[in-house]
């Protein structure tokens, strides 16, 4: 019973840390990267699609990422959802590709932006402990219809702590990196 619990709850941890490092790399840190824009929602034809599944995305240089349409009908409606987006970039579009240059990040910018990750690495850490919660309350479950003893709740309690202090810590790991990476100039 345990083991299953303690299984699952970290398996559910690893997701939650993969959504994070996903969140993480849509935060602009002055360098071009494709994972700014990819998941970024355009209007097509009255649905939000995600920009990869409309465009190849990549970065030719640091400070430049070329998005180019497989459709050429969708070219307005990806400026379009650039220019409503948090990115502060405006593309340009020269009728086969759109081009976004990234602008150097001002100190201001880039103090917006550590303050975005701390909120990002904040919701992570929340995630994961509303995991233990979860967790910990099977066990009590667990306990109290008599399927495990109290030395095993115990056991169980200490291990599932274990485990989301490994978590956390990665978290914030990855955020001071985050951070790092921002402030960078």
């Amino acid at each position: 019973m345990v083991p299953e619990v303690l299984g699952d709850a970290e398996s559910r941890m690893a997701k939650s840390l993969e959504a994070f490092k996903r969140e993480l790399q849509t935060i602009r840190t002055g360098r071009a990267s494709p994972a700014l824009v990819e998941r970024l929602p355009v209007e097509y034809y009255g649905t939000p699609t995600p920009l990869q599944q409309l465009a190849t995305i990549h970065a030719p240089e640091p400070r430049l990422l070329v998005i180019q349409p497989f459709d050429r009908g969708s070219f307005g409606d990806i400026e379009k959802a650039i220019q409503k987006s948090d990115l502060g970039i405006n593309p340009t579009n020269d009728g086969k590709v759109i081009r976004l240059a990234i602008p150097p990040l001002t100190e201001e910018r880039r103090r917006q932006m550590v303050r975005l990750a701390k909120t990002k690495v904040e919701e992570a850490r929340v995630a994961i402990r509303n995991i233990r919660r979860d967790a910990h309350k099977d066990l009590e479950e667990f306990e109290s219809e008599k399927m495990i003893s109290a030395d095993e709740f115990a056991r169980g309690v200490e291990q599932l702590q274990k485990l989301t202090d490994r978590f956390v810590l990665e978290v914030d790991r990855l955020g001071h990196q985050k951070e790092a990476e921002i402030m960078e100039v």
